[in-house]
């Protein structure tokens, strides 16, 4: 079928929010679930750049964007990826869903000036039906934190968002070919001052800055050094500081996890079952039996 005859039989379509990252503190970028009818979607053009991650069937979809037109037939984990200011539209022949990624033009330029890429390439260039598996794999992951019951620390989520930019970039091996470990001195002073933090909002930016360096660029020293990514650690960190708490049994469940910098209890009791195999609870049963 052609575009013009798609349009007269489907319609206009209509796209409704499943799930949004709305309310879980993200900052310069969010997430969303989609469903979308079958019909025609015009798209003004956004402030933020953004990202359609197509999921479940395939479909077939006829695009104008940036005056040039394509057919194909959208597969799961196929991406479009469209610059801030540009607009769109598009003919679905059948219903779908779509996660949608965007980024504040301020947060992703930030990455890029932090990558030091030529002009030429601190752009966000549009590109439509995307297969890469490594951006798939940041996607879905995006998606288990929309779908979770219990909102994560934030961290995470912008070191996905980080992440997905810099393979939009294509500055991966430009990454690789600076790996190294960070200092001794560097890596004491970045673990002493997670220590210190625990209790509080840390990001991306709060620690590179600590060391003076760009984001990606810490990230990557980081995880050579440490031997897990940021997030990894500092939940690490959190979960050996709250069973200390525990065990002395001078505070409630409920004021560890604040003091340690759980988003809640439950987000507590999550970590700690995942990385000891034992609630909060259980921990405080077991220490009671053994005393």
């Amino acid at each position: 079928m052609n575009v013009l005859a798609s349009r007269a039989e489907l319609g206009d379509g209509t796209r409704t929010s499943l799930l949004s990252s709305k309310g879980r503190g993200w900052k310069g970028f969010g997430a969303e679930i989609l469903a979308i009818s079958a019909g025609t979607h015009r798209i003004p053009a956004a402030d933020q750049h953004r990202v359609g991650v197509h999921m479940g069937k395939p479909v077939r979809a006829h695009c104008i964007c940036d005056g040039r037109r394509h057919a194909r037939v959208q597969a799961h984990g196929d991406a479009d990826v469209v610059p801030a200011g540009m607009e769109g539209e598009w003919a679905d022949d059948s219903d779908c869903t779509v996660l949608r990624i965007w980024f504040d033009e301020a947060f992703a330029e930030s990455i890029y000036e932090q990558l030091e890429l030529k002009p030429s390439r601190a752009e966000f260039q549009m590109r439509l039906q995307m297969r890469d598996p490594r951006l798939q794999h940041l996607a879905w992951a995006l998606q288990a934190e929309l779908q979770a019951e219990e909102a994560s620390d934030s961290l995470f989520a912008e070191n996905l968002c980080t992440a997905m930019l810099v393979r939009l970039a294509g500055a991966e091996l430009a990454l690789d070919r600076k790996r190294q470990a960070l200092a001794p001195k560097a890596a004491a002073r970045i673990a002493d001052f997670v220590d210190g933090s625990l209790d509080q909002r840390l990001t991306l930016a709060d620690l590179a800055a600590v060391l003076g360096m760009s984001v990606p660029h810490f990230k990557v020293l980081f995880r050579q050094t440490f031997g897990v990514p940021v997030h990894r650690y500092i939940v690490q960190r959190r979960v050996e500081r709250a069973k200390a708490l525990l065990l002395t049994g001078a505070l409630d469940i409920a004021q560890v996890a604040l003091e340690t910098g759980f988003a809640h209890q439950s987000h507590m009791a999550h970590w700690m079952n995942r990385l000891l195999g034992v609630g909060p609870r259980a921990l405080i049963k077991s220490n009671s039996n053994e005393g």
